[in-house]
């Protein structure tokens, strides 16, 4: 199953970087090689307009370390929600090169998703901020590069528990220092042709059922009445299973007149359960 240059059909490839790593440049470079589209805000310009949340609030929550209050109200984590679903749906169609927020965790469990991470030298990270704000000097830079990776590093240890900067997390580390752009892209392309990332009958099945249950997830979120209780949604071929305890007959039939309305269902499993 292939596409197009010889690149594999249905395939996906994340590229996560430090600030001012030249990630975009790579994404793009290795999406215009392979004919693929490349997207990175496009998420979160489409989670923001089909759940009805501010894109700026959206952004902030991917973008900045979490306050207090935000961890009591885990309303971050209802946004990973919507942007989760969003990603699905463009997963779902494959063959896209993602340099957006938190790619390499948006989708887990896929086996045909190739996780890219990008370093590079300090210096050249250093010139490359100081030339996009003329402002900052040297020693500016430096703070400015270490405020954003540490609130990165935050908020990926917030939203799913991980070190963003652990190579372990990843399929594919390349290093800058002594790698071109182009040799870099051209290393993307071979590994995301390698066998063990091609989409497989179980990895497409993992991911339909992966996007079905960001969407159900993601219209309980939305519901103003539902997003407060924790409400689990296992999905396996369309056949959806919810759990959880809620208060009122009524609110049990919301969440499965709302999960039912989700494209892709085939049959609901209720086990939820009155307080």
């Amino acid at each position: 199953m292939r596409g197009g240059r010889g690149g594999p059909a249905m395939s996906i490839i994340t590229i996560s970087r430090g600030t001012a790593s030249g990630g975009q440049a790579l994404a793009e470079l290795v999406a215009a090689k392979l004919r693929w589209p490349c997207l990175s805000n496009e998420v979160i310009v489409e989670a923001a307009k089909r759940y009805s949340v501010p894109e700026p609030e959206l952004v902030k929550a991917f973008e900045t370390a979490p306050t207090f209050w935000e961890k009591l109200t885990a309303s971050r984590r209802v946004y990973l929600t919507f942007v989760q679903a969003a990603m699905c749906e463009y997963a779902v169609h494959g063959n896209l090169v993602y340099h957006g927020h938190a790619g390499h965790e948006l989708l887990p469990g896929i086996s045909h998703v190739l996780k890219v991470r990008l370093v590079a030298p300090m210096e050249s990270r250093i010139e490359m901020v100081m030339e996009r704000h003329p402002h900052l000097d040297r020693k500016g830079a430096i703070r400015y590069i270490q405020q954003v990776d540490e609130e990165r590093a935050s908020r990926m240890r917030y939203l799913f528990g991980v070190d963003w900067r652990d190579p372990h997390h990843y399929d594919l580390v390349l290093n800058l220092d002594k790698l071109t752009l182009e040799t870099a892209a051209d290393l993307v392309i071979q590994a995301s042709q390698w066998e063990e990332f091609q989409p497989t009958t179980a990895s497409m099945r993992a991911l339909q059922n992966l996007a079905l249950s960001s969407r159900i997830r993601a219209a309980l979120d939305a519901h103003p009445q539902l997003s407060p209780y924790d409400i689990g949604v296992d999905v396996a071929d369309g056949v959806v299973t919810l759990s959880g305890t809620l208060p009122t007959e009524e609110a049990i039939r919301a969440v499965v007149a709302t999960a039912e309305h989700a494209s892709g269902v085939t049959r609901i499993v209720n086990q939820l359960v009155r307080k």
